[in-house]
């Protein structure tokens, strides 16, 4: 019973930075990558960054410590590159410029289910 209790609040922590990802792409005016593999797994990294350090630290780099990066707040999503210059390692918010953008700033819960 605990371990179906741990994957529901898995699935609630997932839709929420799925509401997240997808508020800021249409804030921003940014899209998700054409690949939804990459959107996915980037979705699914920050919910799981976020239950284990409470912040949704960019889950493409390397960290020394982890802990003291969440802190300092600089790879914390939206990190600092994506909001002063609208660059995205993780390439989860895409300019429409960008030749791996999609014109979809929505991702299916299925396809995030898929991959988690």
């Amino acid at each position: 019973m605990t371990l179906l209790k741990h994957e529901k609040v898995i699935s609630e922590n997932l839709k929420i930075m799925q509401k997240f990802s997808e508020t800021y792409t249409k804030r921003t005016n940014t899209f998700f990558c054409m690949d939804q593999s990459i959107t996915a797994i980037v979705i699914i990294g920050l919910t799981k960054h976020k239950e284990e350090y409470g912040a949704p630290l960019c889950p493409c780099r390397h960290y020394e410590n982890k802990k003291v990066e969440v802190d300092s707040a600089y790879w914390n999503c939206p990190c600092v590159p994506m909001r002063e210059r609208k660059e995205c390692h993780c390439m989860l918010f895409l300019t429409s410029d960008n030749e791996f953008a999609s014109s979809s700033q929505h991702i299916q819960t299925e396809i995030l289910e898929q991959y988690s």
